[in-house]
């Protein structure tokens, strides 16, 4: 294109391509038209730029680079400049894996957990009986992952698995009606509804299991539900639909403040941890769960499930000032556990508890009538074991 109709084709607005800079010969000095990097008469912008490169344009990243460093010539890197920088890779690492628990620190030799203190000695007007409530060690597989008091109306609002007995109805949609109206494992017409979390044996590489927890349910080979006096007063009869739960199932991230898992071995009833036993050869598992004795004197339950019934003083045994004395629930639930097993086994537990056996825990609700309540109460308060 000669220089004459260049410039009127500009002038015009007709779209002219130049690439580079060019000189038109002609018979005065060169005249030398300015490298137009884009068609001219159409908008100009960086895509308009065929080299691509966005350091180019100088409204394409302000500070230099896309991330504000500065930029280096695109042709640089192995085939160019060898001290040039070259760009780190962006992919992302491989995700670590995700613990699951419980962790070999969980678990200890029952032989190496010193003796316990002994706890408050009973008084003069202590009570001294106990009666044993029979309901089986739940040879009906009665299990599900529901808890009524603290998810009531919710499937799964447990997030583990719980073993039951006595009432033969319990699940997630139970109110105090339907406990009633059902049947029971129990003896001597107790509908009471009792339930606690599995125990399993884990095999690595398991995950056929709900929320985590994986592995055979082991049955317990024993369940003892006892309820017992106070070392410093007689006990009235709780009232029928009573709801109690001790321990806590988060406790491994809420802390200790209402965690009550006592674990030992059969022959090591002195020696008590918090930690998975490792017991010797013909020695069983056992799992001990102490439930709150001391009633407000009006409430069947609470917000938090807690403080309508709590735990008498640790040192004396008294229930504090305003509180009434109530039969205590004192569970006992024992396992065959192998040798080769004895460092594998895992209690069920919400995912982020890792199965740590701090968080182990049960759930109750009174549910036997007022007379055999009553009945309770009296062969405690006279000495009795009924």
């Amino acid at each position: 294109m000669r220089r004459n109709d260049f410039f009127f084709a500009v002038l015009l607005g007709l779209p002219v391509l130049t690439i580079g800079v060019a000189a038109v010969p002609h018979s005065g000095p060169a005249v030398r038209v300015a490298a137009v990097a884009h068609v001219h008469g159409a908008p100009a912008g960086p895509s308009a730029d065929p080299s691509g490169d966005p350091s180019s344009d100088p409204s394409a990243f302000p500070s230099g680079g896309p991330s504000g460093a500065p930029t280096g010539d695109p042709s640089s890197g192995p085939s160019g400049d060898p001290s040039a920088q070259v760009t780190p890779s962006t992919s992302a690492p491989p995700p670590a894996a995700v613990p699951t628990g419980p962790s070999p620190a969980d678990f200890i030799d029952i032989r190496q957990v010193p003796p316990k203190q002994a706890g408050a000695r009973p008084g003069r007007r202590a009570s001294r009986g106990s009666l044993v409530s029979r309901c089986g060690r739940n040879q009906n597989g009665h299990r599900n992952p529901d808890n009524f008091i603290v998810a009531p109306g919710v499937s799964n609002g447990a997030h583990h698995t719980h073993d039951y007995v006595g009432n033969l109805s319990t699940d997630g949609f139970s109110t105090d009606q339907s406990l009633q109206q059902a049947g029971t494992t129990c003896g001597g017409g107790d509908k009471s509804a009792y339930f606690w979390p599995v125990l399993r044996v884990t095999t690595p590489g398991d995950t056929s299991g709900q929320d985590g927890n994986n592995g055979t349910i082991l049955q317990p080979s024993s369940v003892t539900l006892r309820f017992r006096g106070n070392p410093v007063s007689k006990v009235k009869a709780m009232p029928q639909f009573l709801r109690v739960i001790t321990g806590d199932a988060k406790s491994a991230t809420n802390g200790g403040a209402n965690a009550r898992a006592q674990w030992t071995c059969t022959g090591f009833s002195n020696r008590v941890t918090t930690k998975y036993p490792v017991c010797p050869r013909g020695s069983r598992v056992e799992r001990i769960l102490d439930f709150a004795s001391c009633w407000d004197g009006k409430n069947i339950d609470s917000a938090n499930h807690r403080t309508h019934v709590v735990f008498p003083d640790p040192a004396t045994g008294a229930c504090a000032a305003g509180l009434t004395p109530v039969p205590q629930l004192h569970m006992v639930l024992t396992y065959n556990v192998r040798q080769a097993q004895s460092r594998a086994i895992a209690l069920d537990s919400f995912p982020e508890q890792l199965h740590n056996p701090v968080t182990d825990h049960a759930d109750f609700e009174n549910v036997m009538s007022n007379r055999l309540m009553s009945r309770v109460a009296s062969c405690i308060n006279r000495g009795r074991r009924c």
